[in-house]
């Protein structure tokens, strides 16, 4: 791919079909779909995160990752801004079964991977994330509008200071 096609990522981080869990692919593709932000921008979705997240990562100057939290305290449709360095809860981001994020960054740079510092995540808190449905919950269902426009907003800043 061409380098002046690897300036901004914006990586939606879920499975579709487990309610809550498909939120950032959902808003990913609707943000795609608008396609309502100026920039060479490129949108993507993964399942998965960890390791795997490094090979849709790599050479981009700028990247944008919604994934799905839960919290203790957290309301359902709350929104979150973070870096690779502040976040702990990203459900996709840290998995049990793989590396965190932020270990796997480290070992894509020392492996060669050309990973920006760049990185942001927008975390959405959720309420169910583990039943079969293409549908939301009906929390945050009701609360999709004002967290899309709030993950815009993020993703406004971010691009503006990326400039």
């Amino acid at each position: 791919m061409n380098d002046a096609k690897k300036d901004i990522l914006i990586l939606g981080v879920g499975n579709d079909i487990l309610t809550d869990d498909g939120i950032g692919p959902k808003i990913t593709m609707r943000l795609k779909n608008e396609s309502n932000i100026s920039g060479n921008i490129h949108y993507d979705t993964a399942f998965m995160g960890g390791l795997d997240l490094l090979e849709f990562i790599r050479d981009y100057k700028t990247v944008i990752i919604i994934d799905a939290i839960k919290t203790k305290d957290g309301k359902p449709g709350d929104v979150f801004y973070c870096t690779p360095d502040d976040f702990k809860y990203a459900l996709h981001l840290d998995n049990l079964h793989d590396v965190s994020f932020l270990t796997a960054i480290k070992l894509g740079k020392k492996s060669g991977y050309n990973i920006t510092d760049n990185i942001h995540i927008i975390a959405v808190e959720v309420v169910e994330d583990r039943v079969f449905s293409n549908d939301f919950s009906p929390e945050i269902q009701k609360k999709y509008e004002d967290i899309t426009a709030t993950v815009k907003r993020y993703i406004n800043e971010i691009l503006s200071e990326s400039s």
